[in-house]
């Protein structure tokens, strides 16, 4: 057995700094709270090469003494903690007394720090943990630390760092937290030279939230405020109809401290049952303050996660603040003026009549419009081809169709008046010789024409030319398939239920309930995973500026090659945002922000490229399956009927069932008749 020794120092410091610093981020964080338990009412964060090359921290706090800046770096240094009885009531953010002492492990650091009050300041270098010589330096009140050449001698953990653009959106997320924990301190956020975040510091949490969440976002908001017992909650929440396809965008704090909490965050969407879209997800800023003895924070190294003493009772604070707030101020949403409200200063048919008005009226004119004899009627009308051919034109969503008929000729030269001619040779020769020949175009009567015949076009006989010459009917040509005569199915379309289940009989005798959404998401994903093609794409009129969090934007960015393959032209919009130009073809436009927000949470849970790209046809397919609810066309079910009963769908890409099978035996069994 190897015999038992004690560390290095050195060895020692670099395992701490292996549990403290996972990345650049994790730096930024434990200096920022360093400044802000600093009582700093300002702090400039500076980084290049996502944090890989340089981290500077500036702020206007208290300082360090000159004589105590060799102990700031040593482990279990700190200002914060002076007995036992102090971690069980712990309020301030960096309290481990490691985080300095782990960064200059990993780190080449330079610390330039001045009290308040005090005539000089003072510098110090540290290169691996080890300290140099204390120097005098002159700088303004406070403490500035620069951190370079990060993990430069740790190769280990150097090759698990991400791009740099994935790290810089990292420390862009954490400074979007930490001002919004703290309105009351100005936050400046740069990232190679360009500045990204400033907020007002003013100490209104709806100014942080603009200036770090956007102005989108900020104007969804509802604002919320209850107390259960001590535990007090308040913040903003988003309006029922402004959910978001992700959770990315639920920020908590307790006690002035972000975290992440699957407790919080099932009392908020409790709190939005029955009042938001399913599948859509509530955005909030939300602080929850408790007694410092009745949370614990030293359960986590990055102290993302707390422990509550009484979780019951936290949940039911943050359930009924925001139940009651959202019943009593409802969604700050304009409803939509009704069509008699509507202001048109021009008052022309296109502006007064709208979509629903026009399709119960059809081809009644607008009252202003009848003023003046129209030489045709204003509203064009669905066609309803009828000459001698007998056939007709459909549209899927056709109304019930008037009788047509056709506008009287005007009485030609030589003819007879209200005697039409007979043929198309007849109105050439009867037209003035040096006037092109008239076409009359057909148009809905107001009514059924009494009197009159409708003209019929004689059409001029043409040789019949086969499209497949005669010396190759029967072969099989490429790219040509015989179609089959349709056989009768073993099963039939008895009727849909609820706009989302359909009811079909098997030969059987059995009855099959099938989701229809489900049975689609999974053709879809079949298909998307077995395309070998490139994904059909629609450009958009108007590109898209999709406002995400600054982690989401970062990680569809970082996988722009991925999005590519599947019908995304996407592109860097700046602060989180990312601008789309086009869409797959299945996708609706309308839908951009949502899919691309489950895209990133795809993203984020997968692994390997293989799951990533697994989870991303996941969201294709779902986003572009029939819904559950909508009207579908009878061709459209048989089509996914028979997928269902040919056995090729059986499970959904989520691996819910599509189909439940009723014996005839168990629908008797049911009504005691077997």
């Amino acid at each position: 057995m190897p015999h038992i020794q004690q560390l290095e120092n050195h060895v020692a410091d670099l395992i701490a700094a292996g549990e403290v610093v996972e990345r650049p981020a994790s730096v930024v964080k434990e200096l920022v709270e360093n400044a802000i338990d600093a009582g700093s009412s300002a702090v400039v964060v500076e980084i290049q090469r996502g944090g890989m090359g340089l981290i500077r921290v500036t702020d206007n706090g208290c300082g360090i003494a000159p004589g105590e800046l060799p102990t700031a770096f040593l482990r279990h240094a700190t200002s914060k903690l002076r007995m036992a009885d102090d971690l069980g009531k712990i309020g301030t953010l960096g309290f481990r007394g490691e985080a300095l002492a782990a960064i200059s492990a990993v780190s080449r650091v330079d610390i330039v720090t001045r009290q308040r009050g005090a005539g000089c300041g003072a510098a110090l270098h540290l290169e691996g943990g080890v300290p140099g010589r204390v120097e005098e330096a002159g700088t303004p009140e406070g403490t500035t630390i620069a951190v370079r050449d990060l993990f430069y001698n740790t190769p280990a953990r150097l090759k698990f760092m991400r791009k740099d653009s994935a790290e810089t959106a990292a420390v862009a997320g954490l400074m979007q937290h930490l001002a919004l924990s703290h309105p009351d301190v100005s936050f400046k956020f740069i990232k190679d030279g360009v500045e990204s975040l400033h907020t007002p510091g003013d100490g209104k949490l709806e100014s942080a939230v603009y200036a770090a969440m956007g102005r989108d976002f900020a104007r969804g908001l509802v604002g919320v405020e209850g107390r259960g017992g001590d535990i007090a909650v308040s913040g903003f929440v988003t309006a029922p109809l402004m959910g978001r396809g992700s959770r990315s965008m639920q920020v908590f704090f307790v006690n002035g401290r972000f975290i992440k909490s699957q407790l919080l965050t099932a009392a908020l969407e409790e709190g939005y049952r029955n009042q938001i879209m399913k599948g859509k997800f509530p955005g909030c800023v939300l602080s929850v303050t408790l007694p410092v003895t009745a949370v614990d924070v030293n359960v986590h190294p990055a102290k993302t996660q707390v422990k509550f003493a009484r979780e019951r009772e936290v949940f039911d604070a943050v359930y009924h603040t925001v139940l009651d707030c959202l019943d009593a101020k409802g969604a700050p949403v304009a409803a939509p003026k009704s069509a008699e409200r509507v202001v048109n200063p021009r008052q022309d048919f296109f502006q007064s009549m709208d979509a629903k008005t026009f399709r119960e009226q059809g081809a009644k004119p607008s009252e202003k419009v009848a003023e003046k004899p129209p030489v045709r009627p204003a509203v064009p009308a669905r066609p309803v081809w009828d000459t001698e051919w007998k056939s007709s034109a459909k549209v899927a969503d056709s109304q019930p169709q008037k009788p047509l008929g056709f506008r009287p000729l005007e009485k030609p030269a030589g003819g007879v008046l209200g005697k039409a001619p007979s043929s198309v040779t007849e109105r050439r020769e009867a037209a003035p010789a040096r006037e092109a020949p008239i076409q009359e175009m057909p148009v809905r009567a107001e009514a059924p024409v009494e009197k009159e015949t409708p003209v019929k076009l004689e059409a001029a006989k043409r040789p019949f030319v086969p499209a497949i010459p005669a010396e190759q009917q029967g072969l099989d040509l490429p790219g040509q398939t015989t179609i089959e005569p349709t056989k009768e199915a073993p099963w039939r379309i008895a009727g849909e239920v609820l706009h989302t289940y359909i009811i079909c009989e098997s030969g059987d005798g059995c009855v099959w309930l099938i989701d229809k959404h489900a049975a689609h998401e999974r053709i879809n994903f079949d298909r998307l995973k077995a395309a070998k093609e490139p994904v059909m794409r629609q450009t958009l009129l108007q590109p898209i500026a999709a406002e995400l969090s600054r982690e989401d934007g970062a990680l569809l960015l970082e996988n722009l090659g991925l999005l590519e393959q599947f019908g995304f032209d996407c592109e860097d919009f700046g602060d989180g945002a990312v601008l789309v130009r086009e869409v797959p073809a299945d996708i609706d436009a309308g839908d951009t922000v949502s899919t691309l927000e489950e895209l990133a949470e795809n993203l984020r849970s997968g692994k390997s490229l293989e799951e990533k790209r697994e989870n991303l046809l996941h969201t294709m397919a779902c986003k572009a399956a029939i819904k559950g609810g909508w009207t579908s066309d009878v061709s459209e079910l048989r089509v996914l009927v028979e997928k269902v009963q040919s056995g090729e769908v059986q499970y959904c890409p989520h691996g819910r069932p599509v189909a439940v099978k009723l014996t005839k035996y168990e629908l008797e069994k049911m009504f005691k008749r077997a």
